[in-house]
């Protein structure tokens, strides 16, 4: 492989890391902002509106949540590496 063929695939695979970054964090404050909106609309719905902020989330609640969220960085974090052939242990 020539400098110059090493030298494009350089740049396509940093352009194309800053593309991925960009797209999920695009997805990220997209998801957090429909999720917000979502717990705000629940809060009211459930809530006294008149007596201001909703109830309390529990810690058991947000355990939960957080351990959600982990498992599903875990299982995207898990798209970017190589299938494996688990018969032959081959990659």
């Amino acid at each position: 492989m020539s400098d110059a063929e090493s030298g494009k695939q350089t740049e396509s695979l940093g352009e194309r890391r800053a593309q991925i970054i960009i797209a999920g964090a695009a997805l990220g404050a997209v998801l957090g902002l429909i999720s917000s909106y979502l717990y705000t609309r629940a809060a009211e719905e459930n809530g006294n509106v008149e007596a201001g902020a909703p109830g309390s989330v529990s810690t058991g609640q947000l355990l939960a949540v957080l351990l959600a969220i982990l498992g599903l960085v875990r299982q995207i974090a898990e798209l970017g590496k190589p299938k494996k052939d688990d018969k032959d242990g081959k990659k």
